[in-house]
């Protein structure tokens, strides 16, 4: 990953001050001055929440974990981020695309950004803080037993519930993407 540059770095603060700033009820107990703190002094973390940010996840902190001391940010987009969608579960499955392949793979985005895909609970636990994918869907980490088999999970929110779903991890949608968490 491209080091970020100091005008990138700027602007990108500014924008997660802002969006910290509006909604609140995602982190509360926690000062953006502590999250400043962390972000200026790993600019590895800020390349990658500036990536989330380019490919439209719209990263804020949902979390933190004391004893480490880290915040946890998580693409917060109403719908599956714009920037990672039509993308297919993994390189394997990608690769096993005779025609009509997609640009790219969930993991394989995730791996050059520097984020972790969100896993089932992660994703019920996003829903806490609004309603997002009400008309996309996300890919979620899946279990080996099921990827072994061919499958991937994928999650939404339709009828005011979170759903977990199944598809050939060789499948691709417009309107499904990959969101991602990154721990700073």
């Amino acid at each position: 990953m491209k080091p970020i540059s100091q005008e990138d770095k700027t602007i990108l603060l500014e924008t997660l001050q802002k969006r910290f700033e509006k909604h609140p009820d995602r982190h509360p107990n926690v000062q953006w001055s502590e999250i400043l703190e962390r972000l200026e002094a790993n600019d590895e973390k800020l390349a990658t929440l500036l990536q989330m940010e380019r490919s439209e996840g719209e990263p804020d902190v949902v979390g933190s974990r004391t004893e480490e001391g880290t915040f946890i940010f998580m693409d917060s987009s109403p719908e599956s981020p714009k920037g990672r969608r039509s993308v297919c579960y993994d390189r394997a499955a990608l690769n096993s695309r005779k025609e009509h392949k997609p640009k790219n793979s969930a993991m394989d985005l995730c791996s050059e950004m520097g984020i972790e895909m969100l896993s089932e609970e992660d994703y019920r636990y996003l829903q806490k803080f609004g309603k997002f994918d009400l008309k996309t869907s996300s890919w979620v980490a899946t279990p080996s037993p099921i990827r072994n088999l061919g499958g991937a999970l994928f999650c939404d929110r339709r009828y005011n519930q979170v759903f977990l779903y199944h598809n050939g991890a060789e499948s691709y949608y417009a309107a499904r993407g990959v969101r991602g968490k990154v721990e700073v």
